[in-house]
């Protein structure tokens, strides 16, 4: 299965948060499973933690570091994703979040997330 990661779920998976489902953490822990992260998910966290909205003791660049080390490749953006966007339904109006859904459809990726909103989208999920 191809599973991209919303950025809540790639922190909390990250920090070992026990608000992550255990399906989730099953799902991305599952070897036979190729897991994504967006660009967009690590833009999104390079601004909170400028403006002081998520704080990481190690360092952004320790952050950047553990995506790497657990094997996590990174999608890009591109100009099929913003096709998509441009054409969403405002359900969600979080930018990153529509990011992420364009990029699950484009890419035919599984998103896990526990965002509702997300979830109104025609696209697969997982939580």
């Amino acid at each position: 299965m191809d599973l991209l990661l919303d950025t809540h779920v790639l922190i909390w998976f990250l920090n070992g948060d026990e608000k992550l489902s255990k399906k989730s953490k099953l799902a991305i822990e599952d070897p036979n499973n190729n897991k994504f992260v967006s660009f967009a998910s690590i833009w999104e966290i390079a601004i909170k933690i400028s403006v002081d909205k998520f704080k990481y003791s190690q360092g952004f660049k320790h952050f950047l570091g553990l995506i790497e080390e657990n094997g996590f490749e990174i999608i890009q953006l591109s100009f099929e994703h913003a096709l998509i966007v441009s054409s969403l339904e405002f359900i969600h109006r979080d930018p990153f979040d529509r990011i992420l859904i364009a990029q699950s459809k484009c890419d035919d990726l599984v998103l896990i997330t526990v965002d509702e909103n997300i979830m109104k989208y025609n696209i697969r999920t997982l939580w």
